[in-house]
């Protein structure tokens, strides 16, 4: 699976990874549910951060659609409430 970090790239992820990235995002999905910007805040850093330390960045110059694209660790509550709501940005 491939999946874009906005302004990051773009990440080969491995399926295996995908159930751990899984927990992190429903996790964001409850703290903006709950209005907590610090603890959503903490998620998708930690959100990013694993999907760089644990998969392989593509080469910039390769276009390919991204399955996933992964907000900015900027983004605001507000933003997030438009983006991690339902089932978040991974299905599992």
């Amino acid at each position: 699976m491939i999946i874009r970090i906005m302004g990051e790239g773009q990440f080969l992820v491995s399926s295996s990874l995908l159930d751990d990235l899984n927990v992190i995002d429903n996790r964001i999905v409850d703290r903006v549910s709950m209005e907590d910007e610090a603890g959503f805040k903490e998620e998708l850093k930690k959100l990013i951060s694993t999907i760089k330390e644990k998969s392989e960045p593509l080469d910039p110059e390769e276009i390919v659609e991204s399955d996933i694209i992964v907000p900015p660790e900027d983004l605001t509550l507000e933003e997030a409430e438009r983006v991690f709501r339902g089932s978040g940005l991974i299905e599992g």
